[in-house]
């Protein structure tokens, strides 16, 4: 059996999620060596370092993997460097990198003079990998546009070679989707044509997420006189927009639910009383949420942007600014989402269905170093 060591320094949300899926999927004997899911840019800055340190106090017999899996919060160079000197280390070990996300796309709530420092890491990070892995071919595209215009900044340097070299051992491999837990709880029978349509939000609530936008179109409904109902859910941290203390007053009658979910079981009920679900990402990189509400019955209005047009047809898709008219008119006509293509939209997406590439990934062989 193969044996994979798994890197997380950020071991949360949809990572943890990932990690837990590929486990149960693609057999292998697993070392998980974890950080808490905070403090991203130190964990980019330091964890390569820390890593070998819990590696070396492994028994020597146990430092031989076949495969090392990390995540983008891991500086890749950093790390393969500092691994040769464990004794016991096999230098034919494979690689690989999981790309949630790239720094490039990321859109800054303020101007960061640092953001160079952990787009190099992630440009490193992929030169450095033997396998490069992306979430959606937005991810890939928009990582490896970025490094051609950065490289040919150098103009007494030739090294736009590195654009074929990382995409040539890149690969788009959507993440494997676990819907038990929602089609678990669909079997409860929620009847979602009692009342006024629910409009379900399921997102971080943080600044890149879009919340403003998204309450924006709430108080346009308010405003022409269109009954809804409100579900929103998602993680929140310390420092969290100023919208949603406002919206929770503003939109007290028509809330179902506000803050989040304690469990997957009250997570996978709300979801299934919700008619639409939307996004108002400024990033998405594949959007884990939006697949599960629409596999819980929920009709999605999202981004005619980001990796949304590559996952779902132009009738899901809102334009700029067109947001608030869309929801008008699924309000005064609402959409059924039928179970045959809800099931259709997100079973692409399952586990099962990508194990194979999984394998493939995870176990190419690298020549010794």
């Amino acid at each position: 059996m193969k044996h994979v060591l798994i890197l997380e320094p950020y071991y949360g949300g949809s990572h943890k999620l990932f990690l837990t899926g590929l486990q149960k999927t693609v057999e292998a004997d697993y070392t998980l060596l974890t950080l808490p899911a905070r403090k991203w840019k130190m964990r980019m800055q330091l964890s390569a370092f820390w890593f070998v340190q819990e590696i070396k106090k492994l028994p020597e017999k146990e430092r031989s993997f076949d495969t090392v899996l990390c995540s983008t919060f891991v500086d890749v160079a950093v790390l393969r460097s500092q691994l040769l000197s464990i004794a016991g280390w096999n230098r034919k070990t494979h690689i690989c990198t999981y790309f949630h996300e790239n720094q490039f796309a990321y859109p800054g709530q303020t101007a960061d003079p640092t953001i160079r420092q952990f787009t190099a890491i992630n440009f490193s990070t992929a030169m450095a990998s033997d396998s490069c892995a992306f979430n959606s071919s937005y991810n890939l595209e928009s990582l490896m546009a970025a490094i051609s215009t950065s490289l040919k900044k150098a103009t007494d340097m030739k090294v736009t070679f590195c654009v074929d070299e990382i995409r040539n051992k890149s690969a788009v491999l959507y993440p494997g989707m676990d819907y038990s837990f929602v089609d678990q709880a669909g079997l409860s029978r929620i009847h979602k044509n009692e009342g006024a349509p629910v409009i379900l939000w399921n997102h971080r609530w943080e600044h890149d997420k879009g919340p403003e936008l998204f309450f924006e179109a709430l108080y346009f409904l308010q405003k022409k006189k269109i009954d809804f109902r409100l579900i929103v859910m998602g993680e929140s941290f310390m420092k969290k927009p100023e919208c949603f203390k406002e919206a929770f007053v503003r939109l007290e009658k028509e809330i179902i639910h506000f803050g989040y979910a304690e469990s997957r079981e009250e997570y996978s009920k709300l979801l299934h009383k919700g008619n639409v679900i939307i996004s108002t990402a400024r990033h998405e990189f594949f959007g884990i949420s939006v697949l599960e509400g629409i596999r819980a019955g929920c009709y999605p209005l999202l981004p005619a942007d980001l990796s949304y047009p590559e996952l779902y047809d132009a009738e899901y898709l809102y334009k700029p600014g067109k947001l608030g008219k869309r929801l008008l008119d699924f309000m005064k006509n609402p959409v059924q989402m039928d179970k045959e293509t809800a099931q259709r939209l997100t079973s692409v997406f399952q586990w099962n269905a990508c194990k194979h590439k999984y394998e493939e990934f995870l176990f190419a062989t690298t020549p010794e170093i």
